[in-house]
C-alpha cells in the first residue's frame, strides 16, 4: 500500500485488464478528495501535476503534500510529474520523491524525442522511478492555452520509440485532446489496438475529461492502462462552489472542494473498473 511506483500499478492493471485514473490536483483539498475516493472504493490511484501548472501550484509546496498523502494512504498511490518539459523540473520532482515522471517530447522530431526521452529514462533509473513518454500529438494543451492540432500516433513510430527508449508507459494520440472537447471525440480504436499489440507496453490516454464511459471501457480493452483526468475535476469543483456562493464559513468552502474532488474521482474510478482491486 502507500506510496508506490507507477509501474507496479500499471503491471497489475495489465494483468487484470482495467484502467487506473491519473488525477491532476492543484491544492490540498483536491489531494484529500482524491485519496478519500480511492480509499473508499479500494482502488489504486495516481496523483499528478503537470509542469505547466506550477505557476499556480509551486512544485516545492504541492509536491511534498502529494507524497505525504500517498505515504499515509491505505491504498497504492503513485505520484507522477506529468508533461515534464524541462530536465530541471523533472529532476526536482524526482528529488522530492515522485515515483513517476513524464517527458513530453511530442512536439520534437522523433529522433530528438527518442534521445531526450532516453536521457530522462537514465536519470529516473537512479531514483527507481517509472517513465512515461509520448509519441504522436494529443490535441489541445494541458492548461488549455493553446489549440494544438492532433497528430495521430503511427504504429511504426510507436514501436521504434518504445523499443529504443525502454519507457514504462506510452502516451498515444488516437483522437483524444486535452481540455474541453469542441465536439464529440473520435477515437481511433483500431489504431489503438494495433499500437498495443505492436509495442506490448501499458498505454496512456490523455484528455480523458470529455470521453464517454463506453469509450473508456473499449480503450481499456485495447490496451489503455493509465487515464488522465484534469479538466472534469476542476470543472466539478467550480460548479460546486458556484452553486453555493456565498459561503459564510471558510471550512464549509474547504469541505465542499474536498467533496467535489471526491465525487469526480469516484465517478472515474468506477468507469475505469479499478474499484475493489486492492
Amino acid at each position: 500500500m502507500s506510496l508506490v511506483k507507477m509501474k507496479e500499478i500499471l503491471i497489475k492493471a495489465e494483468e487484470e485488464n482495467y484502467g487506473v485514473g491519473a488525477f491532476s490536483v492543484a491544492n490540498m483539498e483536491m489531494v484529500m478528495g482524491a485519496i478519500r475516493a480511492a480509499e473508499e472504493l479500494r482502488s489504486p490511484i495516481i496523483l499528478q501535476i503537470a509542469e505547466v501548472r506550477l505557476s499556480h501550484s509551486p512544485l516545492h509546496l504541492i509536491g511534498p503534500m502529494m507524497i505525504a498523502a500517498a505515504k499515509e494512504a491505505n491504498v497504492p498511490v503513485a505520484v507522477h510529474f506529468d508533461h515534464g518539459e524541462t530536465v530541471g523540473k523533472i529532476r526536482e520532482a524526482l528529488k522530492l520523491g515522485f515515483t513517476s515522471v513524464m517527458f513530453d517530447g511530442s512536439s520534437l522530431p522523433i529522433e530528438q524525442n527518442i534521445q531526450e526521452t532516453k536521457r530522462i529514462v537514465s536519470l529516473a533509473s537512479t531514483y527507481g522511478a517509472t517513465v512515461e513518454g509520448e509519441i504522436g500529438r494529443v490535441g489541445g494543451s494541458e492548461d488549455g492555452s493553446v489549440d494544438i492540432e492532433i497528430a495521430i500516433t503511427s504504429v511504426k513510430d510507436a514501436k521504434r520509440f518504445a523499443e529504443e527508449t525502454e519507457i514504462d508507459a506510452l502516451a498515444v494520440a488516437i483522437g483524444n485532446a486535452h481540455g474541453e472537447y469542441k465536439g464529440k471525440p473520435n477515437l481511433r480504436f483500431a489504431r489503438l489496438k494495433e499500437i498495443y499489440e505492436t509495442t506490448n507496453i501499458p498505454l496512456v490516454l490523455h484528455g480523458g475529461s470529455g470521453i464517454e464511459e463506453a469509450e473508456f471501457r473499449e480503450a481499456i480493452q485495447k490496451g489503455i492502462r493509465k487515464i488522465n483526468v484534469a479538466t472534469s475535476t476542476f470543472n466539478r469543483v467550480l460548479k460546486t462552489i458556484n452553486e453555493q456562493v456565498p459561503f459564510n464559513y471558510y471550512f464549509s468552502y474547504h469541505e465542499r472542494v474536498v467533496q467535489a474532488s471526491h465525487e469526480n474521482v469516484s465517478k472515474h474510478i468506477k468507469m475505469f473498473q479499478s474499484e475493489g482491486r486492492i
